[in-house]
């Protein structure tokens, strides 16, 4: 049947950063298409709240307690997920930040956070978890990239550049590791209510300026990116590999 290249049933996917907001949509999606969960953050609590109500749908649901942003723990967390909980499958590397400020008074610190959070978590998780797939021989690694992968708004420049990383990595990281049956994608999306957007989605201002540039004239709701994700995480592409896919009403399309 056609639906069989979405279903994920015996799957196992870790979504890094998946507390709340996109990350929490996308391992919900995943876990009503058949895949058995790993949440990842850094706050036990926040996600023992995301995996209750997911377990109470009939989700099998693990929590892995691990600073994406600590090469050493990153690497003690995935291995101990392999060894106690069992293979991944899917890694959805979703964990990122937001921090907004003119770019001449934008402080180094936040610059290094942003760095650390957004993309070198990317590469820390993806080469932990690529090793384990690379001995199988098939995995699914979707990077979380971003409309700003392609563009510029004042006041992020820096989130602009670890989002445009984040696009490139994933084609760096295609040419690696296709080879050895790894399918590595980006998904990108566009405006969407998350707790990392509330003070724009709260600023009338920022919200008409939002509806007049998107073709499709709204936000995005995050379960409309569920799609996309089981996609990239399933049969279905299978030849899919170092494409970044937008998920944005149209945004980057139109001037």
């Amino acid at each position: 049947m056609a639906f069989d290249l979405f279903d994920l049933s015996g799957s196992r996917a870790l979504v890094t950063g998946s507390s709340q907001g996109i990350g929490l949509a996308l391992a919900a999606g995943l876990a009503r298409h058949g895949a058995e969960l790993v949440l990842n953050g850094r706050d036990g609590v926040k996600l023992e709240s995301a995996a209750t109500p997911l377990r109470d749908a009939g989700a099998s649901v693990s929590i892995a307690l691990f600073d994406v942003t600590d090469p050493a723990a990153v690497n003690r967390g995935v291995d101990e997920i392999e060894r106690e909980v069992g293979p991944i499958d899917i890694l959805i590397n979703n964990a990122g930040m937001q921090f907004r400020s003119p770019l001449e008074d934008f402080p180094a610190d936040k610059w290094d956070q942003l760095l650390r959070t957004n993309i070198s978590s990317v590469f820390y998780v993806g080469q932990a978890v690529a090793r384990h797939m690379i001995s199988r021989g098939r995995g699914k690694i979707v990077n979380v990239a971003s409309v700003q992968s392609e563009l510029a708004r004042p006041g992020i420049a820096p989130y602009t550049a670890t989002k445009g990383a984040v696009k490139n990595l994933t084609r760096g990281m295609c040419t690696d590791w296709a080879k050895y049956g790894l399918q590595i994608n980006a998904l990108a999306p566009g405006y969407f209510k998350t707790p990392l957007n509330q003070a724009l989605v709260d600023s009338q201002e920022f919200s008409a300026w939002l509806e007049k540039r998107t073709p499709a004239g709204r936000w995005g709701d995050v379960d409309e990116l569920v799609g996309a994700a089981v996609f990239l995480s399933s049969q279905a592409s299978s030849f899919v590999n170092g494409h970044t896919l937008y998920v944005d009403g149209g945004i980057t399309t139109s001037l």
